[in-house]
């Protein structure tokens, strides 16, 4: 019979982690490194799950066999390219009927078969509970075109902790923030790759994040760490203003006209009419001022943010830096204040 493990041991067991989900679910949210490996097509899972609802568990077991069972020499041939040392890893939504087919399909072809007890459902318990797992947070903070991304990319090269939020969202978290980038993960997925990277963290060694609001894109920071984040103290960078704007055209300056002015039109109400159409009109005209209208906004919402906070903040002047000397600044000051 096929080993069954708990959601902790399946994640540490050797074996290529196949999720035999349908397509849909993969897409909505899987373990980081699984592959997609259907039992059912979106249709057929659907076909399945109407019949089960009208005709009842024998009828739809027979439906699945008869999808199935022209895929079966299919299915190992596959599973015996993904794992050339026989090693596999298993399940599907909730340990069921579809991964435990599976697991007697691979057993019988001379496959070692592992398969998670509770399927993807007791993983997604894990990463709830992993996430409220409490780590020594330190909050890098700084005005928009600071170069906080490139200095927490800096400090992880120094051998720091870091929980970049803006790469695991894919996403740069202001209104410019999708510009250049692909589609984001579901929240579902951005939480399955934050709590994967927290279990891996040091417990007694810091982890710098950046200032984030509740939202990075369209996913949603989960409460349990966004409550560690506004409880945990904050490192601020400066810059000044000219190199700010130098840093932002820097990374924005190849998006296209329209995909500015879009952006900026989001942000319409905030700027305000007059401002807005301003802005937009020196994007059209390619001058870079349209980025000092937008900071007056971003610098305004920064320093509201900031003065609601109760925690300690330090100031490190950065100006002038590069990455590299920017994150060991903040290690040495980090250092000093016992963060």
């Amino acid at each position: 019979m096929p080993q069954t493990l708990s959601a902790t041991e399946f994640l540490k067991a050797p074996g290529v982690i196949l999720d035999v989900r349908s397509p849909a679910e993969y897409a909505q949210g899987h373990i980081l490194g699984a592959k997609a490996f259907p039992l059912f097509n979106n249709e057929e899972r659907a076909q399945v799950g109407t019949c089960y609802k009208q005709q009842g568990r024998e009828q739809a077991v027979e439906l699945g066999l008869a999808l199935v069972g022209p895929k079966l020499a299919d299915f190992v041939s596959k599973a015996k390219a993904l794992a050339p040392e026989r090693q596999v890893r298993l399940h599907c939504w909730r340990g069921g009927m579809r991964s435990g087919s599976m697991a007697i399909l691979l057993e019988t072809a001379g496959l070692n078969v592992s398969v998670l007890t509770g399927g993807y459902k007791a993983f997604r318990g894990w990463v709830r509970t992993c996430l409220q797992v409490p780590k020594p947070l330190v909050v890098l903070g700084g005005m928009t075109g600071t170069g906080k991304t490139m200095i927490l990319t800096a400090l992880a090269q120094q051998g720091e902790q870091v929980l970049d939020l803006e790469h695991l969202a894919n996403h740069r978290g202001s209104s410019y923030g999708a510009l250049g980038l692909g589609p984001q993960p579901s929240t579902e997925h951005f939480e399955n790759c934050l709590a994967t990277q927290w279990a891996k963290f040091d417990p007694q060694r810091r982890v710098w994040i950046e200032a984030e609001s509740r939202r990075v894109g369209i996913c949603r920071l989960p409460e349990e760490l966004f409550a560690q984040m506004e409880q945990s103290p904050i490192l601020e960078v400066n810059r000044s203003r000219t190199e700010r704007v130098e840093i932002l055209l820097a990374e924005y300056g190849s998006a296209g006209t329209e995909a500015l002015i879009a952006a900026t039109q989001r942000i319409k109400k905030h700027l305000g009419g007059l401002r807005a159409q301003q802005a937009v009109e020196l994007i059209r005209q390619g001058n870079p001022d349209a980025i000092h209208l937008v900071l007056d906004y971003y610098d305004k919402a920064y320093r509201y943010d900031l003065q609601r906070r109760s925690v300690p903040i330090q100031s490190v002047d950065v100006s002038g830096l590069s990455a590299e000397q920017s994150a060991s600044c903040l290690i040495e000051r980090a250092n000093q204040c016992q963060f």
